[in-house]
């Protein structure tokens, strides 16, 4: 039993923050820990709140195995509570990093933000769950279920501000690892004794051949010859547990249909900064197109959600840190600037085209890099912490609208003028996206996370809608678009510029989800 806080605490003494000592030079990897907490929490199969992850080093007849215990990090700077839209993930004020499940809308933006892979939805009330140091327990003075079953007492918990406490103690006098340190979450999971092969996934391969669990669908297998061997020895993947991405398809598609939606106002203000007065028509075009593919954009969300009745509570009841909830936001003014340009285009007054756009365009290009933000607090998913990223998604929603009305000027009346400003558009923009495209296998990654995820992009599982997305997307279009100024030859560059961006936003989505992080 640990002891039962104080009913009078000293004013002066700092308050608890509850921290733990994993022992990896006593830990046997015999499972205890995972079982106790399957049982005290009632987890379901398939899931796991912590469990005992096995690697193998060395080459026969020299060969090792190290365990590593693998659970949430009780961050101090928790990525899945900056990233919940409704506070489902907070903190406590003894430093517990807890959940709601009530509240959750399953989002999975916690899951993507997660360095640790700590964080699964469970399959029976579908909501995000995760070690939560057993709140309950240390609320009643008990500890957590994984430390008093744990037979060589390699789980130790306490207070980090006691400096008398065994944790400090622990910490104080063996070297004291935390993982992924450079993520800048501050973790309160110390392992002592452990080894770097199990606590950075990138250091061990992994060959499709566990000895006693399999990968299903999720992470690609990694070959020996995908990543560079450990220079000390060969560390191999014994023993782990199923990882899935979790956003899939339609977070792919959701970014394209937002550029689609963003591009055509993006695309009408230029038009309109540039002095060109556009017909009725063409206001009635830019806000259905823009109001279609916004509303397709809100129905992914919406649908991606594991509790999809609960969307409103991002309006309700917002944690304004989120980018999902600026986001929403962000959307929601857009969507009202898109009904005033309907209403406009349906009375005929074109003399708001000036003043609609400058609301426009601001709100339209947030609308499209938005998610540059987004990707940016998924801190686990290194591919995606690119700072030229906003410059991306609004030149991809430039392309988008230069392709749309390249297409609809079949159908409407353009001046000659307007149809060179929207030729220009779609050349500048393809250039900006092709540069941005080849980028990623030019530049070379300083983190390792960050290349075997672009070489899954280029060279592995998606690299049939990267090429795609580069030379029919991207390359085809631009020559057509220099080398052929007819309006029909424009159209056709569009369609191939649409088409080639769906693919490659696949697959940078989803190669950047591809690395296991733990």
């Amino acid at each position: 039993m640990i002891e039962l806080p104080v009913l009078h605490p000293d004013p002066v003494a700092p308050p608890v923050k509850w921290g733990k000592v994993i022992n990896e030079h006593t830990c046997i990897g015999c499972h205890a820990c995972s079982v106790a907490c399957k049982m005290e929490h009632d987890v379901p199969l398939s899931v796991n709140r912590t469990y005992v992850k096995q690697v193998e080093v060395g080459t026969f007849p020299e060969v090792s195995r190290q365990f590593q215990v693998t659970r949430c990090n009780q961050c101090d700077n928790a990525p899945c509570v900056a990233i919940c839209p409704v506070t489902a993930m907070f903190t406590r004020k003894d430093g517990i990093v807890d959940f709601d499940r009530d509240v959750c809308i399953g989002c999975k933006a916690c899951i993507a933000a997660c360095p640790y892979d700590a964080i699964y939805i469970n399959p029976d009330v579908h909501s995000a769950e995760k070690c939560n140091f057993c709140a309950h327990r240390i609320d009643q003075g008990m500890e957590p279920a994984c430390v008093i079953v744990c037979p060589v007492e390699a789980i130790v918990v306490g207070n980090l501000n006691d400096p008398n406490s065994d944790v400090v103690q622990l910490i104080a006098r063996d070297r004291a690892d935390v993982r992924k340190p450079e993520k800048g979450t501050n973790p309160k999971v110390f392992y002592t004794g452990a080894s770097d092969f199990a606590l950075n996934p990138s250091k061990s391969s992994y060959t499709g051949a566990h000895m006693y669990s399999e990968q299903h669908e999720g992470y690609p297998v990694q070959s020996e010859s995908s990543h560079p061997r450990s220079s000390v020895a060969a560390a191999r993947l014994a023993y782990d547990v199923p990882h899935h991405a979790p956003w899939h398809w339609e977070v792919s598609l959701y970014t394209w249909t937002k550029s689609i939606s963003a591009g055509v106002f993006i695309m009408f203000a230029i038009l309109a900064f540039s002095g060109q007065v556009l017909p009725a028509s063409w206001d009635l075009l830019s806000a259905v197109i823009g109001g279609i593919f916004l509303g397709i954009t809100g129905l992914l969300l919406v649908t991606d959600l594991e509790h999809p009745s609960r969307f409103l509570r991002i309006f309700t009841r917002p944690q304004w840190r989120s980018w999902l909830v600026r986001g929403s936001f962000i959307i929601a003014f857009y969507s009202l600037v898109l009904l005033v340009q309907f209403v406009a285009g349906v009375a005929g007054l074109t003399s708001w085209n000036v003043g609609l756009a400058v609301p426009g365009i601001i709100l339209g290009g947030l609308t499209a890099i938005y998610t540059a933000f987004l990707f940016a607090q998924a801190k686990g998913r290194d591919l995606w912490q690119n700072p030229a990223l906003p410059l991306h998604l609004f030149s991809q929603a430039a392309l988008a609208g230069a392709a749309v009305y390249s297409i609809a000027g079949l159908f409407l009346t353009l001046t000659p003028t307007s149809l060179v400003i929207v030729h220009i558009t779609l050349v500048v923009s393809l250039l900006v996206h092709l540069a941005l495209i080849v980028s990623e296998w030019v530049i070379p990654h300083m983190i390792e996370d960050a290349r075997r995820a672009a070489h899954q992009m280029i060279h592995g599982r998606y690299r049939s809608y990267y090429w795609t997305g580069m030379l029919l997307g991207a390359i085809l279009p631009l020559i057509l678009g220099l080398f052929f100024a007819h309006a029909t030859v424009a159209a056709i560059a569009a369609v191939f510029a649409l088409g080639g961006l769906l693919a490659y936003e696949h697959a940078y989505v989803q190669a950047g989800q591809s690395v296991p992080l733990s």
